[in-house]
């Protein structure tokens, strides 16, 4: 699959991307992945690479420019910004938080407290199956955050702080 084809994938069937009502128009779809390709900072620039052979950092760009661009209205982010360079995940924050901001729900599964730290406004831990830990953000305790998340409490009902 290309990285157009991968970019598309959430909506070849729009009208955009179709022709004489059953065809799929390549072109369109070439021309909207250049310019989500330019838009993510997604290298090399070209829409016809197979997006296999894309390096993990360009795939998250990639799949990231392909879900957000369409504006979603609920996002789920595991690890979204793993082996990025600083610059990269700056980027990738910024368009997380102005999805929220748009209207989006987004649920971001992270082990990078510092991540979830910037972009959650309210936490929760899991262990077992189970939420053992919830609070607002702006109440974090980090270090009672940081024994729920390495599992260094007894397992007990959920704790919930303010």
């Amino acid at each position: 699959m290309s990285v157009a084809e991968n970019m598309a994938l959430r909506d070849f069937d729009s009208p955009q991307y179709i022709r004489r009502g059953w065809r799929v128009d390549r072109a369109s779809m070439q021309l909207r992945a250049r310019e989500l390709i330019a838009a993510f900072n997604v290298k090399p620039a070209l829409p016809q690479r197979p997006i296999g052979t894309l390096s993990g950092g360009n795939v998250q760009r990639a799949v990231l420019a392909r879900e957000l661009a369409a504006g979603a209205n609920i996002l789920i982010a595991a690890n979204p910004v793993f082996g990025l360079d600083f610059k990269a995940v700056s980027d990738i924050h910024g368009r997380i938080l102005a999805a929220r901001e748009e209207g989006a729900a987004v649920l971001l599964v992270s082990e990078d407290l510092d991540e979830l730290l910037e972009l959650s406004d309210r936490l929760v831990v899991m262990a077992n199956g189970r939420i053992v830990y919830e609070c607002a953000t702006r109440h974090v305790d980090r270090a009672t955050l940081g024994r729920y998340m390495a599992s260094h409490v007894d397992e007990t009902p959920l704790e919930q702080a303010a």
